[in-house]
């Protein structure tokens, strides 16, 4: 990903998974001060859930079943941040935001940025339905990228 994202995102890699899609957001791990730790992970997880169902309302996204859930850096791809899976037959998706544990920034900043990551997941999601027939590349999914983050930003106020 590019744009203001703090960690210096690079770009998102969707690959089809069963009959849905899946994407990723990659960044290197903030070099912050580290203030969090698997204490904040129930904080965290009820801020994630709130900010969840209110960007998901305002981005009109309410028939479909989105959960999120705090996922351990060893278990995302290398400098990620989080992704999206979801089955667009089934309209359920998951989005996994890198848990507490492992961010090394301020708690409130870490908060911020789990916020970022739903608001680009869930706007991966609200574009699918017009790229699903769009010939991916590596300069098509920088592109996707660029423009996801710069949406992202702009409904944040950043």
């Amino acid at each position: 990903m590019f744009g203001r994202r703090p960690s210096g995102f690079t770009h998102l890699f969707p690959f089809f998974l069963l009959a849905g899609f899946a994407t990723s957001c990659q960044a290197q791990p903030p070099a912050s001060v580290a203030v969090s730790s698997r204490e904040h992970t129930p904080s965290a997880e009820s801020f994630v859930s709130e900010r969840l169902a209110i960007w998901q309302k305002r981005l009109k996204l309410q028939d479909w079943d989105v959960t999120a859930v705090m996922t351990r850096a060893s278990d995302l791809k290398p400098k990620t941040l989080g992704n999206i899976h979801w089955d667009t037959d089934k309209k359920v998706a998951v989005i996994r935001v890198l848990d507490p544990a492992d961010y090394r920034m301020p708690f409130r900043e870490m908060l911020h940025d789990m916020e970022f990551t739903v608001v680009h997941e869930l706007i991966h999601l609200k574009l699918a339905p017009l790229l699903s027939n769009v010939p991916r590349s590596e300069a098509s999914r920088r592109d996707e990228e660029h423009t996801v983050n710069q949406l992202a930003d702009a409904l944040l106020g950043r």
